[in-house]
């Protein structure tokens, strides 16, 4: 059965669309997993709104098209569909959870897909080389945390099951 991943940022403008687009493009590459979908969202912002113009450009860059974009707010049918639901910051993880109680055990970090715990900065209306930082980012902890990514979101979404766990600052 298809799984469904969300990720989510604050605007859905740039982090979560360029994460999304990684991820989604990695697990096309992946036989057992090219019917995964992957979706994301904000926890705030202009819906409707198109991905950052540096959004778009950096993932051309890598073969991705993003210009179809529009950003969208987080629901709960998006968060209960999901998963697993990777967020970019700590407000973000926080956000979700408190929107969402029954849904926080599907909530990690991005970043804890390495065994870390950081917040993934924002380079919304920032210069192009920010995005550029931020997208070789996005790249990086998907690549280094993709074995991770697959079994969170292949693992039974229950709370209580211990190996899916991990030591968890949020």
């Amino acid at each position: 059965m298809a799984k469904k991943i969300l990720i989510v940022c604050t605007g859905n403008l740039c982090r979560s669309p360029m994460a999304m687009a990684l991820l989604q493009a990695k697990l096309a590459r992946d036989e057992a997993h090219q019917d995964w979908v992957v979706e994301s969202a904000g926890t705030w912002g202009g819906e409707g709104r198109p991905a950052s113009a540096h959004a778009v450009a950096e993932m051309a860059e890598r073969g991705i098209d993003l210009s179809s974009h529009l950003a969208r707010p987080v629901t709960l049918e998006m968060v209960a569909e999901a998963n697993l639901v990777l967020v970019m910051t700590q407000n973000h993880a926080e956000a979700v959870k408190m929107a969402f109680p029954d849904q926080a055990h599907k909530v990690y970090l991005l970043s804890e897909m390495i065994g870390r715990a950081y917040d993934i900065h924002d380079p919304y209306g920032s210069p192009r080389i920010e995005y550029i930082h931020t997208a070789r980012e996005l790249e990086n902890l998907i690549d280094s945390g993709y074995e991770r990514i697959v079994a969170l979101a292949e693992g039974p979404a229950d709370p209580s099951n211990e190996a899916a766990s991990v030591s968890r600052k949020t």
